[in-house]
């Protein structure tokens, strides 16, 4: 009876023991979080430019602001996807033409 005793304090001290050398390991978060927040982003605007692509129509002539391609959906809106994966909806005056 005395050895079990002894050995379940044993067991139950070497657990306390390990939990509190383990510790935690510090590392640079913000770097993980930036990485990670551009990745979410670049697979955002692939998403939205396949989809794009697939439902809506280009407009052939025109694009966007820094040269973005411009969609029209089914209400005639004109926008274009940003870095993000963002639809910005333009006016018809804010459409320039393609350089060609």
């Amino acid at each position: 009876m005395k050895s079990l005793i002894k050995a379940a304090l044993f067991s139950g001290a070497m657990l306390f023991a390990v939990q509190g050398m383990a510790g935690t390991i510090k590392s640079d978060t913000t770097k993980v979080g930036k990485v990670t927040r551009k990745v979410g982003n670049q697979v955002a605007n692939t998403a939205s430019n396949t989809a794009s692509h697939v439902v809506d129509k280009k407009y052939a002539g025109k694009c966007g602001p820094n040269g973005e391609t411009v969609y029209i959906n089914k209400n005639s809106h004109y926008y274009f996807v940003d870095k993000k994966g963002h639809r910005v909806y333009l006016k018809k005056s804010e459409l320039m033409d393609k350089k060609m």
